[in-house]
């Protein structure tokens, strides 16, 4: 599966969540730490749902980018 993960630029750290994994976050000092992190952050996330016996939500988020002057 393949989710879609947002990823924000703080003043000393980088966040990133799951739209479709309400929950599903991590922060880490570096974009290539937070990815990795954000990943294993989603693996754990569909691992629990699973032993609860949930549904795993279909990845359906998507993301444009909008351009306007400013």
């Amino acid at each position: 599966m393949r989710y879609m993960v947002v990823l924000e630029q703080g003043p000393s750290s980088y966040g990133a969540y799951v739209p479709d994994l309400p929950g599903c976050i991590a922060a880490g000092e570096s974009e290539a730490e937070v990815l990795e992190l954000i990943q294993e952050a989603i693996e754990f996330h569909l691992e629990g749902l699973k032993e609860e016996g949930l549904p795993v939500p279909a990845p359906h988020s998507s993301s444009r980018i909008v351009e306007v002057s400013a």
